[in-house]
């Protein structure tokens, strides 16, 4: 058979892709600092208590990996085993054990340098793949007679690393990649061949050596003989097969909800049945386990499962800037405001907005109006913004328009603030007012000077909040019916975000309005 014709706009050198990306990686400061607080990690001591402490201590440290951590430990499986809350990173380790609390601060780690990429989509997707493929080497270890088997579960999430770091500094390159896999011609790879000169499981253990870590490890990035596999003669051997095994089905189960009834899954078990000791039933309870596991882990890291597919404009669903828009992401602190004019003491406001506005309504002493008028007032105080409205649907003028607002010489700008109640043609359909209504989807637009938030945006808002650089919608839908919007902007960009715990409240405040609005 002979190989098809290359791109012609592809590079003509992939050594020389391989070389500025390993320079780009091993000169970059934030990548340096993530090698050097894995290699920390993964070299932490599994069999004493100085092991234990100097996790714990590694955890603490870092406020946002311990909040996660906590919050893992407070899922209902570990939950419920615990009896109580879990409120201490020790008692965390004691009860998640050692060896996954460490893999969990490793991925926590890679999410936390990587998933805010400007190529996010794709960067997620491959997270996914190796937090996925962590999850199935910790599995496969739980019944392995080897010593060190829980080593199994860190060299399956670096597996991916190859994958991850090209989506995450050589974008383009990435797509080249995907789009010659696409063609049904090209093997992965032979693809990453051709583009970088390097196969993705070298260019792991190339980083992985920069970074130090140990050997065992990095051979376990090697791709193994076409085939059927053997029994493993070693435990490196062991974790070799299980690293690609683990990212063989964190892939399959990225593409289907329901990964027992495939070919791949067959495939799968042809593969590395005999040399894993694996048959249908086994790997059936494999997907069930490592799918309730990945959800937990997604919940603690507080990331929304991702569409199986990138999301498209219009009533299919929220564009791919939007998806990751939606609320839930972001840095907490507690003192002052920050230069965007959002106080950092947010949460406090709001939860004193909440139970404001849950005593009003549980007097029954008050009117819709009023309801919506403290909920907008707590939005506008209690995050900084400089405008803030809520947007009702008048159904005799045929549009929705402002019915109060604070701020921002609020009398011009609410007058102008109406847009129709359906959108006009293709373009209208991709307006971020629409979409954010019909998705039903909260969104906290950090930055809006970019190309594709501007798109979003319709004339009339552009033209009445031209220095608008940072904005909220929260759209106001009883059942299916689109009643209207709370919208918040601020002149200066946001790119602290708003945090799980401020996300919650603002749900809570919209909820008491939706409360009050429902027939």
């Amino acid at each position: 058979m002979t190989t098809p014709n290359r791109n012609l706009d592809a590079p003509p050198d992939g050594r020389r892709v391989r070389a500025a990306l390993l320079q780009k990686v091993g000169g970059d400061e934030d990548m340096f600092a993530l090698g050097s607080a894995i290699a920390r990690v993964v070299q932490m001591a599994t069999s004493d208590d100085k092991g234990t402490h100097d996790l714990a201590h590694f955890v603490l440290s870092d406020v946002a990996l311990t909040q996660r951590i906590l919050r893992l430990a407070n899922t209902v499986r570990y939950r419920t085993a615990a009896g109580t809350a879990v409120t201490t990173v020790s008692r965390a380790i004691s009860l998640l054990g050692f060896d996954n609390v460490r893999t969990v601060a490793l991925a926590m780690l890679l999410v936390d340098a990587l998933a805010n990429s400007e190529h996010a989509y794709s960067v997620r997707v491959e997270l996914e793949a190796s937090l996925c493929a962590s999850i199935v080497g910790r599995e496969m270890a739980r019944h392995s007679f080897y010593q060190g088997a829980e080593e199994a579960s860190i060299g399956a999430l670096f597996k991916n690393l190859g994958a991850l770091l090209v989506a995450s500094h050589e974008h383009e390159r990435y797509l080249e990649i995907q789009a010659l896999v696409a063609t049904a011609e090209h093997t992965l790879p032979q693809a990453a061949q051709m583009i970088l000169g390097s196969s993705f499981e070298a260019l792991s253990e190339a980083v992985l050596s920069e970074w130090k870590i140990p050997d065992v490890i990095m051979r376990a990035q090697r791709p193994l003989d076409p085939g059927t596999l053997k029994l493993a003669a070693n435990r490196g051997e062991w974790m070799r097969q299980v690293a690609s095994f683990g990212l063989d089905v964190a892939r399959l189960m990225g593409k289907t909800a329901t990964p027992s009834d495939t070919p791949e899954a067959q495939a799968l078990l042809a593969r590395y049945g005999a040399a894993l000791n694996i048959g249908a039933a086994e790997l059936d309870e494999l997907f069930e386990a490592v799918a309730f596991e990945m959800t937990s882990l997604l919940q603690s890291m507080n990331l929304q499962p991702m569409p199986r597919r990138a999301p498209e404009g219009g009533k299919g669903g929220l564009p791919n800037v939007l998806v990751l828009a939606t609320l839930g992401g972001g840095a907490e602190e507690e003192q002052g405001t920050y230069p965007s004019g959002k106080p950092k003491n947010a949460r406090d406001l709001l939860l004193a907005g909440v139970q404001d506005v849950t005593q009003m309504r549980a007097s029954g002493r008050h009117r819709v109006n009023d309801v919506v008028l403290a909920v907008l007032e707590t939005l506008y105080t209690a995050l900084g913004f400089r405008f803030a409205t809520v947007v009702l649907k008048d159904v005799r003028a045929g549009q929705y328009r402002a019915r109060v607002a604070f701020g921002l010489t609020q009398a011009r700008v609410q007058e102008g603030f109406t847009f129709p109640l359906t959108a006009a043609g293709d373009k209208g359909a991709r307006d971020v007012f629409y979409l954010a209504m019909e998705n039903d989807a909260d969104l906290m637009i950090s930055d809006a000077r970019g190309a594709k938030i501007r798109d979003l945006l319709p004339a009339w808002h552009k033209a009445l909040l031209p220095d608008a650089q940072s904005f909220i919608v929260l759209p106001l839908v009883v059942g299916k019916v689109q009643l209207g919007l709370f919208y918040a902007d601020r002149t200066s960009t946001a790119p602290e975000g708003v945090p799980p715990d401020e996300t919650a409240l603002i749900k809570a405040l919209k909820g008491q309005v939706l409360a009050a609005l429902a027939p």
